[in-house]
């Protein structure tokens, strides 16, 4: 099943190449992707079976990449100069790769098996390790970087849905959809330990900057993990939406506050992470999606169907929603490393002036889009 399409911002060093060369090039041919500076920001959209390079600086898109069927999520190395995208299936096909693709040429360079249903992927910080889900083989497939090769697949519960490492890269925590558990794996031996029991239905997972607690949540509670010892906390009540299973959660750069979207509930709830409870929800529009913050940790962007709202992180509070253009509701929302332009992305990709909170002009690009943030 197709989960969600992604789109990826890169701050890459490329050199510049003739707009000409770039629009028209040779079959097969390398190039370098047209962006002007040293260390331009390039944006990477997927749609059915490609991903399309975008200059942020000048909104010029450049030449689409094929991948697999239905790229849904992606990762680039901490150097910038590989993109990990997994391909999960579109309509009745399944996927099962993932498509590895060199920013400096812009080319997709291997394709390597993985399960079956391929999802979330996460990079270890050292950028040694891929890990890739199978959602229907109820695997993680390690992908060793150096060599892009394949691993043998760990097993882990029922659906694997979500993955989070730990800031030292030790650790990676896998959410397992079906079996109402998280999946702590040993990176040096790639070995499953022992289930971390998390209630019923568990979607997504972030752990704080410090490495001391991930969040897990699900449409009942939000469940903390305390990785020295991985055990479940008490869980955090909030109010129950049955409906919702998409349910992402992000957390301020300082570690104080994860807010975690209920796009039935049609609010952002954020959670103090001192005292591990639960704040008044933060009205968002109509099922808010994507949530993505600064990195002064001021304000928090969140997409739904009134376009982007901002929230103030201080105070908790929503600001007008800013109108992006597309015909569609917006889905992935990213913040460049300046933190001076976010990006929406429903249709086309709407640049967003973070200082004033007003919408540019809109990119025209189709597609839908989880934005990650990428420094080389």
């Amino acid at each position: 099943m197709r989960a969600r399409i992604t789109l990826a911002l890169l701050a890459a060093v490329a050199a510049v190449v003739p707009l000409a060369a770039v629009s028209a090039p040779p079959a097969g041919a390398a190039m370098r992707p047209a962006c002007p500076g040293p260390h331009p920001v390039m944006l990477y959209v997927t749609d059915d079976d490609t991903v399309t390079p975008v200059c942020a600086a000048t909104g010029t898109v450049l030449t689409p990449i094929k991948t697999g069927p239905g790229p849904d999520h992606l990762v680039a190395t901490p150097d910038g100069k590989t993109l990990y995208v997994s391909n999960g299936g579109i309509g009745e096909t399944i996927g099962h790769t993932v498509t590895v693709i060199s920013t400096v040429s812009g080319t997709a360079i291997k394709t390597i098996n993985v399960g079956r249903e391929a999802g979330a992927i996460a990079i270890t910080p050292n950028g040694k390790t891929v890990y890739v889900l199978g959602g229907m083989s109820d695997t993680v497939t390690p992908i060793r970087t150096a060599t892009n090769t394949a691993l043998k697949p760990i097993k882990v519960g029922d659906s694997p849905s979500a993955i989070a490492i730990t800031p030292d890269g030790k650790t990676a925590y896998v959410v397992s959809n079906g079996s109402g558990a998280v999946t702590p794996i040993r990176t040096a031996t790639n070995a499953a330990l022992k289930p971390i029991k998390v209630g019923s239905d568990p979607l997504d997972i972030a752990i704080t900057p410090d490495g001391t607690t991930a969040y897990v949540t699900s449409p009942e509670a939000v469940t903390p993990i305390r990785t020295a010892t991985n055990t479940a906390l008490t869980a955090i009540k909030i109010t129950y939406y049955p409906a919702n299973w998409h349910m992402p959660v992000v957390i301020t750069p300082d570690g104080k506050t994860a807010y975690v979207i209920s796009p039935f509930g049609g609010t952002v709830i954020p959670v103090r992470t001192a005292t591990n409870t639960a704040l008044k929800p933060i009205k968002a529009g109509t099922q808010p999606w994507e949530i993505a913050i600064t990195p002064d940790g001021k304000t928090a962007y969140v997409t739904s169907a009134l376009g982007v709202v901002p929230i103030r992180t201080a105070t908790n509070t929503a600001l007008k929603a800013i109108h992006v253009g597309g015909q569609v509701q917006p889905r992935g929302i990213a913040i460049t490393p300046d933190g001076k332009t976010g990006y929406a992305a429903g249709g086309v990709l709407t640049p967003i002036r973070t200082a004033t909170n007003t919408a540019l002009k809109a990119i025209q690009l189709a597609g839908l889009g989880i934005i990650i943030v990428v420094i080389r």
